[in-house]
């Protein structure tokens, strides 16, 4: 049975002020959190599908990294320095460790990133089979640049860890009720590595590779350029991408569904470009942007076929 007195109240309360240390904002206790600076962007996502995962094998720290990820590297397309947070955690039965497991989580990555914890609310919810952490975050934007990929741009790549926290519905249709460790896996998060590029090197277009993947970099480009993803650079596919096209997912399919090894990616010049992959592990040239007609075109690292979108 629910217990509606919330028993853990103080100890989430205690737990959510040690956040609010950051310098971007200032804070004040009441019914409700006061904020005394206006967000400049907000950005709200959750962990979708893949809770269904982390809810059966308890893997709470990660499910709160996959819901930080989801937000702070979306929010990296604005350049924005995320500052505050808020969180909606739903889960199918009361479960007082598994809140306090969360919430401590998220405090302890809100220390560690500036995030201060504003707010919250627990939602026990018996009609579901797993769990679900969205969250909204706000941010200052500290550098406000258009995000549009330029003719002659290289697309620098930084390495995924595996299948993040998008296509987990074609996940269960492939795997059934079968799990893999992958399936808990958290995602990479990529914001502190692009704001610091930023001030270092001219980003001109970026992409969160999540739902829609490969599709999505037709977002940032003009009628006039086509995007050319090569097959030839060393951020293969991991086993579990290469597993699920082996089930008789198509190269299509995997392009437009799951990132196929590749997190995160910026168009910035050749001589920038070089620099970047010289100083950040994990990351590679994986394309260019040419004259074109607003194509995206994926030479697939599963077989010899060029995906068109």
């Amino acid at each position: 049975m629910y217990d509606t007195t919330k028993p853990y109240k103080k100890q989430i309360a205690d737990l959510v002020e040690k956040t609010w240390g950051n310098p971007y904002i200032v804070l004040e206790k009441d019914v409700y959190t006061v904020l005394k600076k206006k967000p400049e962007v907000d950005h709200s996502d959750g962990i979708g599908t893949k809770g269904v995962y982390h809810w059966d094998k308890r893997t709470f720290k990660n499910a709160v990294l996959d819901a930080l990820a989801m937000n702070l590297n979306d929010l990296a397309l604005m350049r924005a320095r995320p500052y505050k947070l808020q969180n909606h955690i739903i889960i199918p039965k009361d479960d007082n460790e598994a809140i306090l497991q969360i919430i401590s989580a998220l405090s302890e990555e809100g220390i560690k990133r500036n995030i201060s914890i504003t707010g919250g609310e627990t939602s026990i919810q018996n009609t579901l089979s797993g769990m679900d952490i969205g969250i909204t975050v706000s941010g200052v934007v500290e550098n406000n640049k258009p995000n549009r990929i330029k003719t002659g741009d290289v697309l620098v790549g930084f390495k995924s860890n595996g299948l993040h926290s998008n296509g987990f519905s074609k996940v269960r249709e492939v795997f059934g009720l079968g799990f893999r460790k992958e399936f808990t896996d958290p995602t990479d998060i990529y914001l502190e590595k692009i704001l610091d590029i930023d001030k270092k090197y001219e980003i001109h277009g970026m992409m969160h590779m999540t739902g829609g993947s490969y599709t999505k970099l037709k977002d940032i480009i003009e009628k006039n350029i086509d995007l050319v993803i090569e097959r030839n650079h060393k951020l293969a596919p991991q086993k579990i991408f290469k597993d699920i096209y082996k089930m008789g997912v198509s190269d299509e399919d995997m392009y437009k569904t799951f990132n196929c090894g590749i997190g995160f990616i910026v168009s910035v010049s050749p001589r920038d470009a070089k620099a970047i992959i010289k100083k950040y592990t994990k990351t590679d040239i994986i394309g260019r942007a040419k004259n074109g007609s607003g194509l995206v075109k994926v030479k697939s690292m599963f077989s010899h076929k060029t995906i068109i979108y």
